[in-house]
Formats: structure tokens, sequence, C-alpha cells
């Protein structure tokens, strides 16, 4: 069974799949969708496939295969995936049948064709299948770059309004970075070549590589600063919350579920074990970065009045935990980090499909525009309150779980680093409740009242009634649907059960994250249940 290609089928399958949708005739939305459900779940089921045929004591790179590309530069078609690139690919097999499913009843503005977004979400699948399961390090460049063309057309194609500022922005930010990540790409090769007398961009080759502190440092900052754009950190996260607000709420899923996760995933699979010491020299500079972001996100949030751009923002916070995490190089934390990964696609996922549901019905994206509406959609209101509590991390969901590991392998080595970002956690609890409050509960108010053209009556001081307003009536908002429902339940269930039961997963990323501890020099210690030691620092 190891020896099937899961990670090519898993590349190959939705980039084929995208160009059959593609080709099909005008017209053919409603085979397009089916195609692109039965291909997303063809490629759930070889995730899963994959796991099973994984064994998480076994070698760090499993499931390899190899081919030389480009021979004359020693670049390879190289796949493999240790336990952090296995959770990141099940992330992707879960949420991509999902947006299909919560995407099926949009419609395509202007001349525009549901059949080329459908087509668009099934290369972009295959892109983040490549960017995790790559292990040379050019083609892993290749791919993250790639990943910018289908979603910068799913957000200039099929977004809001300033769909194509939005989707410019989002471009040249990550277009910026990785032009200067490229460049640190070639650096790495020069130095690999003047080390081992020929250059390389195998990463087992590159990580065993004793590299100038000082040059590591410039590599370190070119690897970074592509990073810290995707995922995004402060101060380089101004493009999320435009792309956020203004992509379809497929891609919003994607985009903040999956993508941004291509920034943390590059720190700890490249930036800690190729440059051990810049990481460690720099730590306290990303640090104050990540730490920053968990407080200057959350107040910002607190404040928007647009439901895309506030869930956008949590993202913003949320990605500092997961910093943190990384950078205080003990097994916890980083376990937590990578977990937090896993779970924040599924909790924001959810909490972007709900909001995009509530917009459907209103027609609106304003938070002052709701309210009341759980007495009539209590089901979507019971959805809504689920992602919420799962993003502020309530003891019983999936997040807390991941933050709770964060913060508890964190506050040994970093303890003041650590404290600050407790006070998000508190903040997170303020927006989230807040915006839920104010959209579910109290009076019906906003896009839940019509004028329904009918005088008052007249009042007690003998205005006549054709001078006073016209009573508001109140609008039918229908509470979630069977297809509804069956997009958002795999999405509740996960939050549920990861919430209690993580271990599975934990599993899988901790012999992983021990592996890349040891890279970058720490002793750290381990987690799992048979282990007595669970403070441990580096």
């Amino acid at each position: 069974m190891t020896d099937f290609p899961f990670l090519l089928a898993m590349i190959a399958v939705p980039a084929v799949g995208a160009a059959v949708v593609a080709a099909l005739p005008r017209g053919s939305d409603e085979l397009a969708k089916r195609l692109a459900l039965g291909i997303s779940a063809v490629v759930l089921l070889l995730a899963v496939l994959a796991t099973v045929a994984f064994d998480p004591d076994g070698e760090r790179f499993q499931l390899t295969m190899s081919a030389s590309w480009i021979p004359d530069f020693g670049v390879d078609f190289a796949l493999g995936v240790d336990g952090i690139a296995l959770v990141l690919l099940l992330l992707v097999g879960v949420l991509v049948p999902v947006v299909v499913l919560a995407s099926w009843r949009d419609t395509a503005p202007g001349r525009r064709s549901m059949r080329t977004f459908f087509a668009w979400v099934l290369l972009l699948e295959a892109m983040m299948v490549g960017v995790f399961a790559a292990t040379d390090v050019f083609l892993f460049y290749v791919f993250f770059e790639a990943m910018l063309v289908p979603m910068y057309f799913l957000i200039g194609s099929f977004g809001g309004p300033r769909r194509q500022y939005a989707a410019i922005k989002f471009f040249l930010y990550s277009l910026v970075g990785g032009l200067i990540m490229l460049a640190a790409v070639i650096g790495l090769y020069v130095v690999s070549t003047s080390e081992l007398g020929q250059g390389t961009f195998a990463f087992d080759a590159l990580r065993q590589l004793d590299i100038d502190p000082g040059v590591q440092k410039l590599l370190f900052l070119g690897f970074f600063i592509a990073f810290a754009i995707k995922a995004p950190l402060v101060p380089f996260h101004t493009w999320l919350p435009d792309a956020g607000a203004e992509a379809p709420i497929g891609g919003a899923v994607l985009l903040v579920g999956v993508l941004d996760k291509v920034g943390t995933f590059g720190l700890i699979r490249y930036c800690l074990p190729l440059f051990p010491d810049a990481a460690r020299d720099l730590a306290p500079f990303v640090l104050v970065l990540a730490v920053a972001g968990i407080l200057y996100a959350a107040l910002l949030a607190m404040g928007q009045t647009d439901l895309k751009r506030l869930v956008s923002y949590t993202s913003i916070a949320h990605f500092g935990f997961i910093t943190l995490g990384i950078f205080a190089f003990t097994t916890e934390a980083a376990t937590g980090a990578v977990l937090y990964m896993v779970n924040h696609g599924i909790a924001t996922g959810l909490l972007f499909l709900v909001v995009g549901m509530l917009i459907a019905r209103g027609g609106s994206r304003r938070i002052s525009d709701y309210g009341g509406v759980a007495t009539q959609a209590p089901r979507l209101a019971g959805v809504f309150l689920i992602a919420g509590l799962a993003s502020l991390a309530l003891p019983g969901t999936n997040s807390f779980v991941s933050e709770f590991l964060v913060l508890v392998g964190s506050f040994p080595a970093v303890p003041l680093f650590t404290v600050l970002a407790t006070l998000g956690m508190i903040l997170a609890a303020l927006y989230v409740l807040i915006v839920y409050q104010r959209t579910m509960h109290g009076p019906p108010r906003g896009v839940l009242l019509v004028d329904d053209g009918t005088p008052e009556p007249a009042g007690t001081d003998g205005a006549t009634a054709t001078l006073t307003a016209p009573a508001p009536a109140r609008l039918r908002v229908r509470d979630l649907d069977r297809l509804e429902m069956a997009v958002a339940a795999p999405m509740v269930a996960l939050i549920i059960v990861l919430g209690f039961y993580p271990q599975p997963l934990i599993d899988l990323i901790e012999p992983a994250v021990a592996a890349t501890m040891q890279d970058v020099g720490a002793a750290p210690a381990g987690i799992a249940p048979a282990t007595t030691d669970a403070g441990g620092t580096d």
C-alpha cells in the first residue's frame, strides 16, 4: 500500500479534474459542480488512505517519490510528508469538498461561469497539496508561487464590489514576498555548491549544511519575509482584510483556512531546520511581531463593522498564537502550533461559511444590519455560536487544545510573551460574543425590518396618520436547509470531536515537531500520554 504514489495522485487528480471542468461546454454548471465534488471527494479519500499508510514512529519523511526534473541545477520533482505536512493535507482534503457544497447555489457575476469557479478551486487544491508535499526547496517555491494564480482569479472574478482591488493587492504582496524568497533560494543553492561541490535543493541535504551565521541571517530573512506576508504577521497583514472581505465565501474559506497556513508551515518546515542559528538569534524579534499581531488584530476586530473583515482580523490574531508556539522552541508549543493550524482552518472555515449564509439572507455585510436572527433561524444561530466559541478557544472545542498547548509550552521558555498573549484570549471572547449578541439576539433590526407601507396610528396629539412614519414589518429569515446543514455538519462534528479527543492528530504531529526541534538545537520534552514530564523547556 505504501508503494502507491498517494502524493502524486493527490496533485494529479484535481489538476486533471480542473482541466476537464474548464473544458466543459458553456451551460454545464450543474455537471461542473458534480464533477468538482466527486474529484474533491477522491482527494479526501486519498488523504485518508495516505494517513493510514503513514507510520508516525517510522522515518521522518514517508510516502516519498523523486524524479529528476532539472538535472543541471539539481532540481528534483521530490515529494514526501512528515506528520506536519500530513495533517495539513487532511485539512485540504476536508475543506475543498465543503467549499464545493457551500458554493452549490452560487451564481457568477456578469458573464462569468461557475464552471470556471470550480475549475479554479480544483487547480488551487492541486497547488496546495504540492506546496505541503514538496521536499525539494525549488519545487516548493514553484508551488508557492503557482498558488497565487487560481486564488487571484477566484477573488478578482467572483468576489465582492472591490474584488479587483483586493485581488491585485493580494497578488502584489505575495509576489513581492515570493521574489524575496527566490533570492534566498538562489543564495541557498550557492552555499550548497560551495560546501558540497554540487548545488542541490534537496531539503534533507540542505539542512545538513554548516552555514555561516551572518549568511544564515540573510537567508532566514529572505524566507521569513515571504512566509510572514503569507501567514500574515503584523505588519505584513494589510492585504488579508481586503482579500478576505472581497473573496467569495468559498474562496475566503480556502484563503484563510489553508493558504495562510503555508506561511506558518514554511516557518517550521524551512526557517527553523535550515537556519537554526539565525532562528534562535532572531526569535525575540519574531515573538514581538507575534504578540503584537495577537493584540493589535484583536483590538481591530472589536471595531469592525463588516462581518467578513472581522473574521479576517480574528485570523491574524490566531496566527500570532501559531507563530508564538513555533518560536518558543519547545515540542509542546510547536505541536500546539501545528495543531492550531488544523483547528483554525476548521473553526474559521465554519465561521466564514455561516457568515456567508447570513449575508446571503440579508444581502449585507454590515453587523449593524442584523439583530434578532436567532428567533427566526435558530439552527443558523446555533452553528454561528459553535463557530464563534471555537474561534475564542472555549474548552470543549478544538481550538482550546491547540491554544492550551501553545501557552503551556511557551510559558517556561518565553514567559513575558506568553503572558501578553493571554490578553488576546480575553479580547477574543469580547469580539466574538459581542458580534454574536448584536446579530443573533435582541429585537429585529436592519435587514429584518421592511417598510410595508402601512402608516402608524395617529398619535395622542391628534396628528393625522399620514404624517407619521410607516410601520416596519418583520422580514422572515429562513433557517438552514438540508444542503446548508450538510455543509456545516462535518465542520461542527470535527470541532467537537477534536475538542475532546485530539490525540490521533497529536500522535501524527509530535514526532515531526520533535525532529524539527532537534534540528534547531532545542532539547524538547514530549507530550505523549506516556511521558511524565509535560512541562519541558528548551
